[in-house]
This record gives structure tokens, C-alpha cells and sequence, in this order.
């Protein structure tokens, strides 16, 4: 009887797990990714709607801090260095707090993103960067609150915030021109020895123009001052399997004596094993 009834509780239990049923949230969560100049910008938030409440000066008091939406805190995260109001702000995620007001709100960008809501105590040197931000009357309700990436350029963008009739705009600057430069010098100056490495093991594994992967490995090898064992290991395992085993045992030996001066016994057995196969050791 005892194990009956506890069959019946499990199976009981197991049915209720089962049967949780799922209603819509009253916040919804979204995330925007949007592309700015060559900067990838994400925002992570929750979207109350008005519901017929007066949103500003009731709902979300004026002059109080706000998580800026619902539930967790808002969150933005930047690919790349960026500016907020004339303050340089390194890649990674902030999140996102704002003290609304009728004419103008404070805009803060808070380095603690672990947050349910507004900080349990705000610590003012967590705030990376502060913008004051005009408010816009809009002659239309927006129903949803909602945060999107605006104006867009190839130098930067703002952060638009849209809730019952006001807008507030926050704009910032991405590092589009000097990541631009920097690629075309890159370019325009040719392979660098990493570029080299990797064309040359790609062949060499996929048993591609061994020729061509030799030329590769001694251009990379060639624009290091101090070539690492690695590098010579791999430069070693091509001349080897393009037939030039006097020279792989010429580079293995350079690639162990690489390899023991920086203490990386791995790399001292790997070419150990390959110059006894190759009749050196």
C-alpha cells in the first residue's frame, strides 16, 4: 500500500512539473543588436507598457534614479571603445540609469550591471559617464517603452528613448575612422607574419602546394627577430613533409632550443619524437 500511495505522489508531482503553464509577461524582454560604423552596440531591457497609467511624474517619479524599463536593469554593451558625452568609455557592458524630469533628464552609464532593478545602494563611483539630456514632448502616446538606435552615422549614433509622449536622445561616438585607418595600413602594408603562419599550416594540413607553404613559413619566420618554437616547429613538420628532411632536422633543433629556453617541455618532446623519426637523434 505504502509503495502505491508513493507511486501516486510521484506521478503526481511529475504531472504538475509538466503541466506549468506559461502566461505572457507584463514586461516583455527584447534585444536590439545594431551595427554602428564598424562598432557592434547590443541593448538588453524589459518593455513595460502604459496600461492607462500616467507613466512620468506618477508611475516613474521625476527626479529619482530609474532602471530605465522593467525588471533587470538595462544593459548596453559596446564592441569597441567609444564616447558618451565627451567621456571615453571602454568596450564591455554598462548598465543603462536615468533620473527623469520634465525638461531634462540625467543619463548614467553604471559599470555594475548585476542589478535587479536600481542598485541596492548606488555607489557614485560606479557611474562611468553622465549625460544631461533634453526632453521632447511627442504629439502621439508611445504605448510600449521603448529604447532603439537612431541616427545612425558611420562616426556614431543615439540612444533614443521613447515612453507615453516624451523622447529623450543620447548620443554617442564610435571609433569608425581610426579602425578604418587601421585596416587599410593594414592592407595596404601586406601579410603580416601572422597572415603568413596561418596560410602556410592551412596548407600544410590540408596537404595543399607545399612549395607555397614553405614560401609562407619563411616569410613569417623571416619577419620575426627572435622566431618563437612554435613557428619553427611548424616550419620544421612542412620541410619534412616536402622532402627536405636535412632542413626540418635543422629547424626542429631550433625549434627545441626555442622551446627549452622558454621552458615548454611539450613543444622539447614534440621535437624530440619527430628528429628521431627523422633519423637525427
Amino acid at each position: 500500500m505504502k509503495r502505491l500511495i508513493l507511486a501516486v505522489c510521484v506521478a503526481f508531482v511529475s504531472y504538475l512539473a509538466e503541466a506549468q503553464i506559461q502566461t505572457p509577461q507584463p514586461s516583455p524582454k527584447s534585444k536590439l543588436e545594431q551595427k554602428v560604423g564598424l562598432t557592434d552596440v547590443t541593448v538588453e531591457y524589459s518593455r513595460p507598457s502604459m496600461r492607462e497609467r500616467v507613466i512620468f511624474g506618477d508611475l516613474v517619479p521625476y527626479g529619482q534614479v530609474w532602471r530605465t524599463g522593467a525588471n533587470q536593469n538595462t544593459i548596453i554593451t559596446f564592441s569597441d571603445d567609444v564616447k558618451v558625452g565627451g567621456t571615453q568609455l571602454k568596450k564591455g557592458s554598462y548598465a543603462l540609469y536615468t533620473k527623469p524630469g520634465q525638461d531634462n533628464w540625467e543619463v548614467y552609464f553604471y559599470n555594475d550591471t548585476n542589478n535587479w532593478g536600481n542598485p541596492e545602494k548606488w555607489d557614485e563611483s560606479k557611474v562611468v559617464a553622465k549625460v544631461s539630456a533634453e526632453a521632447y514632448e511627442l504629439p502621439f502616446d508611445v504605448e510600449t517603452f521603448t529604447i532603439d538606435v537612431d541616427n545612425l552615422t558611420n562616426n556614431g549614433a543615439s540612444f533614443g528613448i521613447f515612453w507615453e509622449k516624451t523622447y529623450v536622445s543620447v548620443p554617442f561616438e564610435v571609433p569608425t575612422v581610426e579602425k578604418t585607418q587601421a585596416n587599410i595600413e593594414k592592407v595596404m602594408n601586406g601579410p603580416n607574419a601572422g597572415d603568413y603562419y596561418a596560410a602556410a599550416v592551412y596548407y600544410l594540413q590540408e596537404d595543399k602546394d607545399l612549395d607555397k607553404a614553405e614560401e609562407w613559413i619563411d616569410k613569417a619566420v623571416s619577419m620575426q627577430k627572435e622566431p618563437p618554437f612554435w613557428m619553427l616547429r611548424q616550419k620544421s613538420l612542412i620541410q619534412a613533409k616536402n622532402g627536405d628532411t636535412k632542413g626540418a632536422i635543422e629547424t626542429a633543433k631550433q625549434s627545441m632550443a626555442a622551446a627549452e629556453k622558454a621552458g615548454n617541455q611539450d613543444y622539447v618532446k614534440l621535437n624530440q619524437k619527430s628528429l628521431e623519426e627523422w633519423g637525427a637523434m
